[in-house]
Parts: structure tokens; C-alpha cells; sequence
């Protein structure tokens, strides 16, 4: 774990080295957020992670969601998300909560043309298919928004896991 004077510290090769993988696939916004060093603290490092996406054009947060995997699908996972998904247990679903995340899946991303996103951590499989079930009738911009914000609250979990307070 590192203090906020260490990241400060860092250059902006380590920084995207060290923080390039909170917002999946997207090091782009590690890039963004380098720029408004130094940090006075943990939480406005994570409020930069978070401006960074929210003055990004549309097209960029479009991608950005769309590097999100599907939740308990079977593609290859980045090392966060294998925790992530194993500890809210999306790791031993049965085939029955299996086939259900499956088709939630599907028919979210045929709905809205981009995965679900969920900050799984601290949450059960039982949370998220709530979740899941409630938010696939959404409409197209408000589930958008949604999605930025869980992709905020993810990076802002995986902040918190390498910086401390």
C-alpha cells in the first residue's frame, strides 16, 4: 500500500504503471488524473479518477464501460476483477444462477449495447441479480449514468486497496 506522498512522489510513468488498470482496460484515465498531482489526499485522488471520466467525451465513456466483462461470464478477467466477482461469490454460482446471469446479460447488452456494470465488492450474487433484474428496464441514458457511476465506484474500491488514508 502506498501513502498519497508516495504517489505524489512517483513518476508519471509509475503512476500509470501503479494506477493504469483501476479503470478497466483504460489507462487512459490514470493518464488524465497524473495531470492534477499533487494529491492532498486519497479521496481526491479518486475525485480526479472520477473527473477524468466525466470530461471525457461520450465515445471514450462508451469504451471505457465496454472494457467492463460481462459479471460471471467466462471471458479472461483482469486480476482485480477475479477478486472482485470471487468474493461476492459470482465464482460458485450454480448452473441455475449460472443460466439467470447469463440471460441478464444478454438481454442487457442486446438492451442498452454495452455490459452491466456493478461495484461488486461487498455485495452478494443474491444484491446483484436484484440489481441486475431491476436496472434492465432502465432507459438507455439513465443506465448509462448508472454504469459511469459503478465504474467510479470501482476504481475508487481499487484506489482504496492501494492507497492508504
Amino acid at each position: 500500500m502506498m501513502s498519497i506522498t508516495q504517489v505524489n512522489a512517483i513518476s508519471p510513468k509509475a503512476f500509470i504503471e501503479a494506477f493504469g488498470d483501476v479503470a478497466e482496460h483504460s489507462p487512459w484515465v490514470a493518464r488524465e488524473a497524473d495531470a492534477f498531482r499533487p494529491f492532498a489526499s486519497r479521496e481526491t485522488l479518486v475525485k480526479h479518477f472520477e473527473a477524468a471520466i466525466r470530461a471525457a467525451n461520450r465515445d471514450a465513456q462508451l469504451a471505457l464501460v465496454r472494457a467492463h466483462p460481462d459479471l460471471a461470464g467466462r471471458a479472461k478477467l483482469t486480476d482485480d476483477s477475479t477478486k472482485e466477482q470471487a468474493g461476492a461469490g459470482l465464482n460458485t454460482l450454480t448452473a441455475d444462477e449460472f443460466a439467470r446471469f447469463t440471460d441478464l446479460n444478454t438481454r442487457y447488452r442486446e438492451r442498452f449495447g454495452f455490459p452491466f456494470i456493478f461495484a461488486v465488492k461487498g455485495a452478494t450474487k443474491h444484491m446483484i441479480l436484484d440489481s441486475f433484474a431491476a436496472r434492465v428496464g432502465n432507459d438507455r441514458d439513465a443506465e448509462f449514468e448508472t454504469a459511469l457511476s459503478q465504474v467510479c465506484r470501482i476504481f475508487r474500491f481499487r484506489i482504496e486497496d492501494r492507497v492508504s488514508p
